[in-house]
């Protein structure tokens, strides 16, 4: 290789410039982009007010009524846009989270309960605001969606990579894959699954990915980022570029030969290759 030219040719460079590059970037630096983040002048004002405010809520007739306290608390566990939803998340944490049979534990939704568990008005009483460990919960995650948004607007596959990293280890079922619209998007991509089967009986889904996603893997990181990678090429693959460069690189990162899905390149030498390009803060 000559002295300064890129890992891989010009052409294997210049896909991980897109996605993928621009993923392990903020994943490896994320420290440092929810600081920046952090600090945009909208980012800060709500949360400024989530901290000034939060804390004089003692029920869920008071969270609800000031919109701007929801409608924060809801952006970050990735509730967004069902802010408009007041009526059943009024009764998701009226019903706590203590009962098998309440109502936050049984809709099918990860992001619905973990809004429940750290509001839980029904199991903590006034005080449940009071605590300093929910407000950095809740403004953490806040940041990161924010941070999420951002990325979407220049490059969604980096808003669904990012999605992923921060829940996907929580998945305890292949049917919380079902549920996560976002979530379902990286599977299917990263499997070269149609969205088309979207539209098939929720039963035969559930078979279908059940055969080919292991959970568990999701709790490793070195695995967790390995199906992230793939999804970012992947991703990339079908959102435009040269066709034979994409598809050579996903020939070289996996193993297209339908005996598995292993991962070519590990994620220590693509960290390499990033931070030759471009460096880290």
């Amino acid at each position: 290789m000559m002295e300064g030219q890129p890992f891989g040719g010009p052409a294997l460079w210049n896909v991980f410039m897109t996605t993928l590059s621009t993923y392990l970037q903020i994943a490896n630096n994320q420290a440092q982009w929810q600081a920046m983040t952090a600090k945009s002048p909208e980012v800060a004002t709500q949360t400024q007010y989530f901290k000034d405010h939060i804390g004089k809520v003692t029920s869920v007739d008071a969270f609800m009524k000031d919109s701007r306290l929801f409608n924060y608390a809801m952006t970050a566990f990735s509730l967004g846009s069902m802010t408009y939803a007041k009526g059943l998340m009024q009764k998701v944490l009226e019903g706590g989270v203590s009962n098998s049979s309440a109502l936050a534990n049984t809709i099918s939704n990860a992001n619905i309960k973990a809004f429940a568990t750290a509001f839980d008005f029904a199991g903590n009483g006034e005080p449940t605001t009071s605590s300093a460990t929910l407000v950095d919960n809740v403004v953490s995650r806040y940041t990161e969606q924010a941070l999420e948004t951002n990325q979407g607007q220049q490059n969604p596959g980096v808003q669904l990579a990012l999605y992923f990293r921060q829940h996907a280890p929580a998945l305890t079922s292949v049917y919380g894959i079902l549920a996560d619209r976002n979530i379902l998007t990286v599977v299917q991509t990263a499997l070269g699954l149609s969205p088309l089967t979207s539209s098939q009986s929720i039963d035969t889904q559930y078979r279908l990915l059940s055969s080919k996603v292991n959970l568990d893997d999701f709790k490793d990181p070195a695995k967790l980022q390995q199906f992230i990678s793939r999804f970012a090429a992947q991703y990339d693959y079908n959102n435009g570029g040269d066709a034979n460069s994409q598809s050579s690189l996903l020939s070289t990162l996996f193993d297209t030969s339908g005996s598995g899905s292993s991962f070519g390149l590990d994620a220590s030498l693509l960290l390499s290759v990033q931070g030759t390009k471009f460096g880290y803060f």
